[in-house]
């Protein structure tokens, strides 16, 4: 990247008064002024890469730089850079940061990822950062507080590769207790970390509510699971192309036949 202080485009998928995003901001001001804010006018957590394509967009801009969206995160990151940020494109996309853990599978339902996927996808280089911490207790914001700006400098020096983001978490604990950094893969968990449960309201009608009830196990040397049980700080180079390359020559095989 440029040696001027960078272009920041900062989204979230928490909404743009989440306490994340306005410590995100300040952890930013510590390189650079040139930032601009879009983000949902309201919690959009397990959007993922789901853009509005039935309902309008609205903006509300709230200053010259900060704007509030009545859309998705993905909606968010596509009005900011084909629209409302005036003149360059920004350097880098910066997602969060997120209230919670964004780690193995959760990627694939997590707005912040997703905001930083399609950062990727329009070729700027975008890192999405998460807070992990398990209700009831307090989140550790010091945390991230703390090392934030540490990690995006850092990676404000790499050598970015084409289709690929970056996807931070902080470990659940605070700032004074972290060992570390670690650059990891991402892991996967066993399955039922969301489940539908039925409940019945006041009127006797049936409804369902998604349960977060993330399963034990999936932790091994090297991916962010360990990490965040190691306490340390998890730096996972995401990429966009899912192909598996593994089963290409068993299905070649098979379909040639």
């Amino acid at each position: 990247m440029s040696q001027d202080p960078p272009r920041v485009l900062l989204v979230n998928d928490d909404g743009i008064d989440a306490p994340g995003l306005v410590m995100l901001e300040q952890v930013v001001r510590g390189f650079t002024d040139d930032i601009w804010v879009v983000a949902p006018d309201e919690e959009r957590s397990g959007a993922g890469h789901s853009f509005s394509t039935t309902l309008p967009i609205r903006v509300k801009q709230r200053d010259e730089r900060h704007f509030a969206v009545k859309g998705t995160p993905t909606d968010c990151a596509l009005l900011a850079i084909y629209e409302l940020i005036e003149g360059k494109r920004p350097d880098v996309l910066i997602s969060g940061i997120n209230r919670g853990p964004n780690l193995a599978e959760d990627i694939t339902y997590s707005g912040t990822a997703s905001a930083a996927m399609e950062g990727a996808l329009l070729g700027i280089p975008a890192i999405a950062l998460s807070q992990c911490f398990r209700p009831p207790a307090a989140v550790p914001w010091d945390n991230a507080e703390r090392y934030a700006g540490e990690v995006i400098e850092k990676l404000l020096r790499f050598d970015w590769k084409p289709g690929m983001f970056i996807n931070v978490n902080f470990p659940e604990c605070p700032a004074d207790q972290v060992t570390g950094m670690r650059v990891t893969e991402q892991g996967q968990r066993p399955p039922g970390a969301f489940i539908p449960e039925k409940r019945v309201d006041a009127r006797h009608f049936p409804y369902y509510w998604v349960k977060i009830a993330l399963p034990a196990g999936g932790h091994a040397p090297g991916n962010d699971l360990q990490a965040m049980l190691d306490r340390e700080i998890s730096i996972t180079p995401m990429q966009l192309d899912m192909t598996s390359r593994a089963a290409i020559p068993d299905l070649q095989e098979l379909f040639a036949a």
